[in-house]
């Protein structure tokens, strides 16, 4: 049987990230504001996750706002016109419409309207799967330039008086302009998922079962030893094998940006990878929390502020979450 000739598109060799933006919550909440409903105390929540503040965003503004605030500052530090950006990927689990996706709405706020738009739920791993996707879709010529955004109003799924999760969350977003390139600013993304430990982290219920009268609103909640030990030890064979697969040793690294879910964690890992201390640790929990997709992208902007000689060296970044899912890739920083 012959099959007729299908014409294929080709995009560029390489791709890189272009550039970076960040918005964060505008209320700086301390720690103090929140241990009165989980019976617990300021000094409890700094030994357990590194958390002093987080930043959260007052009641009308939106994930779709925080994304809109970052994805501008990407665009215009890449120097790339808005209507050439053909594919917005948003990494988010807040988007408190279901449809329609807050990418197509931010793809027309930004000026990328009639550009491929998607929401995708990868949890706190979605900024990594976005990276990962608009590598792949620039490099097969589908897209020329994408907007990759993790963008988070946690805020609005927090239960005051959960001690498992809540007091870790912040709201925020950071987004990235992708492009073409001349070198290699992207390596083959290490991804995967477990569903097997899917009640490990998440939400305690359906809106089906909220709209029966069957449970409260629901929120998010997880069994944090099993996230530790999880994170820790099998996070850190991912992360090795991210650097096998770009064929980096880690003293090549500039910096190294994980998933900021707890300080321990990211403390645990840097160890275990054995760092030089040559390489720069992100460290953006400490007074913006777990922010879930937005975190990586969120770290890596403050990093890059705080240590502009980064720009141009090679960064591994891992993202592990709800899913459980986890991706890991090093990038050339922007």
């Amino acid at each position: 049987m012959t099959h007729p000739t299908l014409q294929q598109s080709h995009g560029p060799q390489y791709t890189r990230i272009l550039s970076i933006g960040a918005a964060r919550g505008d209320l700086v909440v301390p720690n103090d504001d929140l241990v009165g409903p989980i019976n617990s105390s300021d000094e409890w929540i700094r030994q357990r996750t590194g958390i002093v503040t987080r930043t959260r965003a007052s009641h009308d503004i939106k994930a779709l706002d925080l994304a809109t605030e970052a994805s501008k500052e990407a665009i215009a530090k890449s120097g790339v016109d808005p209507s050439l950006i053909d594919a917005v990927i948003v990494a988010t689990i807040s988007n408190v419409q279901q449809t329609p996706s807050l990418a197509a709405v931010l793809a027309d706020r930004v000026g990328s309207n009639p550009a491929a738009a998607y929401d995708m739920n990868a949890a706190c791993a979605g900024y990594t799967y976005g990276i990962a996707q608009a590598d792949a879709l620039i490099r097969t010529g589908v897209a020329h330039y994408a907007l990759v955004v993790g963008a988070e109003k946690l805020s609005d799924v927090v239960d005051p008086t959960d001690r498992t999760i809540s007091f870790l969350l912040g709201d925020g977003a950071g987004a990235v302009v992708i492009g073409p390139s001349e070198y290699p600013g992207i390596s083959k993304t290490v991804w995967g998922s477990d569903g097997s430990k899917a009640d490990a982290v998440g939400m305690d219920g359906t809106l089906t079962q909220f709209r029966d009268g069957e449970t409260s609103w629901p929120t998010l909640r997880q069994e944090g030893q099993t996230v530790f030990r999880w994170a820790v030890w099998e996070m850190a064979k991912v992360a090795k094998r991210a650097l096998d697969e770009a064929g980096v040793a880690p003293d090549q690294l500039a910096a190294f940006i994980p998933h900021q879910a707890n300080m321990r964690i990211v403390d645990e890992f840097a160890k275990q990878l054995k760092l030089p201390e040559t390489v720069a640790i992100a460290r953006d929990i400490e007074t913006t929390g777990n922010t879930s997709a937005a975190s990586i992208p969120l770290a890596t902007h403050r990093l890059l502020q705080e240590h502009p000689e980064l720009s141009g060296g090679l960064a591994l970044q891992i993202g592990f979450g709800a899913g459980l899912v986890f991706g890991a890739q090093v990038v050339v920083l922007p």
